[in-house]
């Protein structure tokens, strides 16, 4: 994904300002996430050989360490470190006074005073000092810049808004290198964020070494190749098949990455998923499958096809017992207090035809299936209580009967299921997936790397606010943070989890850390600039989507009007409409602008005289349909004739699509009679996402907009719709002869459900149209 260059330039000279009972005053001093009171001084501390941190214990020392070995791989010099003395320049001092995690920062010229409760609160100083250093600290070998290892003098008094600041990590669907993992937590550490969800079992890959059960890596951690296709395209395994992708964590990794985290003040939280998402763990154990189940079952490419609906057996005693032995080694790995124990979208297909799973049903007086799994996690849960941990689950969990004690995690669209759990006084943990699940596209997709669904921007995600106004209040109390997602379906390198992670994370961090009242979007990205200079000099690739714009064109009156859009405020749209490339000397766009023919609309992003985003190349067809109004007035079908043409992913805003696609009509308003030979549609295959050609298009004349008459019908075979591949094709309706009409109908109907052979039997097909062309 790194390959989609874009010149960058650090705006290090915008303004910032002072934080505190709103007062705003411009100072030099950029943070992320923001304090939340701050006061400017005067002057700089400057660090150096003699520079001498004075901590009180042998735990702070650990703190200082981190910071002191930062200047040691980066800078000429090490600062020297003193346990037990009060004599220093960089001092730390315990006040009992201060919330957890809190901290005061006072930076003079002459010393640098740093007071917390606890160690997590001294580490966020320096993380506050780290990010108010230049940026060479993070160079990894000592610098050959010459640097000025100094910071402002500011006083700062901050503390976080949630206990709970997280980032979930799959490692399932993408194995991520323990050293590339362990680069993640340090950016993280640097934004404050203080919980891993580490999601380490699903479908496509077991990520954890189980002694008692070595066939989970030896062949659940592997699959087969498939990586020459996206994630929804590729098919399941065959027997015999060679299995070179995937990975796993040994257990003396995974005390080096808790180890590595706790000193970084993160927790590391583990999850093992039940009683679905299991499909590798059932390839490496299929006896802990239903009986029922009569095929092959393999460590998923994909989704799986019809593997995807696997769970283990409820109705059988040894899964359980495997339980129990993978969480008395996962509780004795993870110091954390927590066990994430899944349980989302878990099929019950094979739990109702199961003869052991009904026998079970019937013994424990179960009403259904989903009761089943209320039983199972509950069991589960049990034991994880027994071993003095507490368990976190998905929102599905409030299906039935919540374990006791369960902490959820609600993340269907924007997490209300989770409230159901508040109602009954658990506590809870959103990470919606329509605003925190960094999968999605983070910017214009036509600049985007592949993956699904729609947008959430880097602005998305910092404008989020968890608590809602009609909640009840003693939800607000019950919410212990929030957390973004990253799910990594179509990762196939570290560089690709590092660009969707980054800098998105930032404003992740800027709403769990700071009061909303307190939080602004021209200051967060003067802050984000000074962050991501530091992921620069650590080499971490991250996405500048915030650079680029998003287009939208609209039919008005016979004409198209086209509005530029770029969600950081502090750049200028420059555009051209002769086809040439946009310069900083190009029309400044101040407007929506008026497209009445053919053209190509080219605008870019600058700032400081320089480029800073991608160009968008707009290229307006005209032809009879364009800017014509369609009956009706759905704002979903305007973008059939804006003179526009989507690209290969659906979701781009160019893409017409229905909610039910069983049958589809829409009508054009020519305005006049026009005569016409063909109608042409633009069409989407995307087969991974079960969108393909209707099964047929019929088209009909008026100039009444009452009597119609037939002028083409075409129908497609079940070959050429579900053709494999993600593709455009124009759906070319040679009229049976020229007609003339001011009204266009297309009634288009769909192909039904998936056929057997599909990635995604008994799928409900759809369909995406983009232009309509009429000649």
């Amino acid at each position: 994904m790194n390959k989609y260059t874009i010149i960058f330039v650090s705006l290090l000279s915008f303004t910032l300002t002072v934080y505190g009972n709103n007062d705003l005053a411009h100072t030099a001093i950029s943070l992320v996430p923001r304090p939340s009171q701050l006061a400017p001084g005067n002057g700089d501390y400057v660090f150096s050989a003699q520079t001498v941190f004075a901590v009180e214990n042998k735990e702070q020392a650990e703190v200082a360490n981190e910071l002191i070995g930062q200047f040691t791989r980066s800078a000429r010099f090490t600062p020297g470190l003193k346990v037990g003395g009060k004599k220093g320049d960089i001092r730390f001092v315990t006040d009992a006074s201060l919330k957890d995690e809190a901290y005061s920062l006072n930076v003079s010229s002459n010393e640098i005073l740093i007071k917390a409760a606890d160690c997590r609160g001294f580490f966020y100083a320096l993380q506050t000092i780290r990010q108010l250093l230049p940026p060479a600290i993070e160079n990894s070998n000592v610098t050959d810049e010459d640097v000025d290892w100094k910071i402002p003098a500011v006083a700062i008094t901050d503390e976080p808004r949630f206990s709970y600041r997280g980032l979930m990590l799959d490692v399932a669907r993408f194995f991520m290198p323990k050293e590339n993992l362990l680069r993640i937590i340090d950016c993280m550490a640097m934004l404050k964020i203080n919980k891993l969800h580490f999601h380490l079992t699903d479908d496509n890959g077991w990520r954890i070494e189980i002694k008692k059960y070595p066939r989970l890596t030896e062949i659940g951690a592997w699959r087969a190749d498939r990586t020459d296709v996206p994630f929804p395209l590729r098919r399941n395994a065959r027997p015999g098949e060679p299995t070179p992708i995937g990975g796993f964590y040994t257990q003396e990794d995974i005390k080096e990455i808790v180890a590595y985290a706790a000193k970084h003040q993160i927790e590391v939280i583990p999850e093992i998923e039940m009683p679905a998402h299991c499909t590798a763990a059932l390839a490496s154990y299929p006896q802990f499958a239903c009986p029922v189940v009569n095929k092959f079952i393999s460590v998923l490419p994909g989704m799986g096809e019809d593997n995807g609906g696997m769970v283990f057996c409820a109705g059988n005693d040894s899964v359980f017992t495997f339980f129990r032995d993978v969480i008395d080694e996962v509780a004795a790995l993870f110091p954390s207090r927590y066990i994430h124990l899944g349980g989302d979208e878990a099929a019950k297909a094979y739990w109702k035809k199961c003869p052991l799973c009904q026998a079970r049903i019937k013994k424990e007086h179960l009403a259904h299936e989903e009761e089943l799994q209320s039983y199972f996690m509950n069991r589960v849960a049990g034991y994880v209580r027994s071993k003095g941990k507490e368990i976190i689950g998905w929102d599905e969990l409030t299906n039935s009967k919540l374990p006791e004690g369960a902490i959820i995690c609600g993340w269907r669209g924007f997490g209300q299921a989770a409230l159901k759990a508040a109602a009954q006084g658990h506590l809870f943990i959103m990470t919606p997936a329509r605003v925190m699940y960094l999968i999605r596209y983070q910017g214009p997709q036509w600049f985007e790397p592949q993956t699904y669904f729609g947008n959430i921007t880097l602005k998305d995600v910092y404008e989020y606010e968890p608590i809602q106004q009609d909640w009840k209040p003693e939800y607000a109390s019950l919410l212990m943070g929030i957390q973004a997602s990253m799910w990594t379906e179509f990762c196939d390198k570290p560089s690709d989890v590092e660009y969707q992670l980054f800098p998105r994370l930032a404003a992740l961090a800027e709403v769990a850390w700071v009061q909303p009242e307190q939080k602004d979007w021209p200051l967060f990205l003067k802050a984000l600039d000074n962050y991501t200079a530091h992921l620069e000099k650590k080499r971490v690739i991250f996405a500048r989507s915030m650079y680029n714009i998003q287009h939208t064109v609209t039919p008005e009156k016979g004409v198209l009007r086209v509005r530029l859009e770029c969600i950081r405020p502090d750049v200028e749209i420059r555009y051209t409409v002769d086809g040439s490339e946009p310069t900083e000397t190009s029309m400044l766009y101040t407007h929506p602008l008026t497209v009445k023919d053919s053209r190509t609309i080219n605008c870019a992003t600058f700032g400081a005289g320089r480029q800073l985003g991608k160009t968008l190349a707009l290229p307006v067809k005209w032809n009879k349909a364009t800017a014509k109004p369609i009956l009706g007035d759905k704002p979903n079908e305007r973008v059939l004739t804006n003179g526009i043409r989507g690209s290969r992913k659906h979701t781009d805003f160019e893409w017409c699509g229905w909610p039910e696609n069983d049958s589809v009509t829409f009508t054009i308003d020519l305005q006049k009679e026009e005569k016409m030979k063909a109608v042409t549609i633009g069409c989407i295959t995307n087969y991974g996402m079960s969108i393909h050609k209707p099964g047929s298009v019929s088209i009909t004349v008026s100039n009444d907009n009452e009597y119609f008459v037939s002028a083409k019908e075409i129908n497609f075979t079940p070959e050429e719709i579900f053709r494999e591949g993600s593709y455009v094709d124009d759906l070319l309706i040679n009229l049976e002869e020229e007609v003339s009409a001011r009204y266009v109908r297309v009634t288009t109907k769909g192909a039904g459900c998936c056929p057997a052979q599909h990635v995604h039997p008994g799928q409900n097909t759809r369909f995406y149209f983009d232009e309509i062309i009429i000649e």
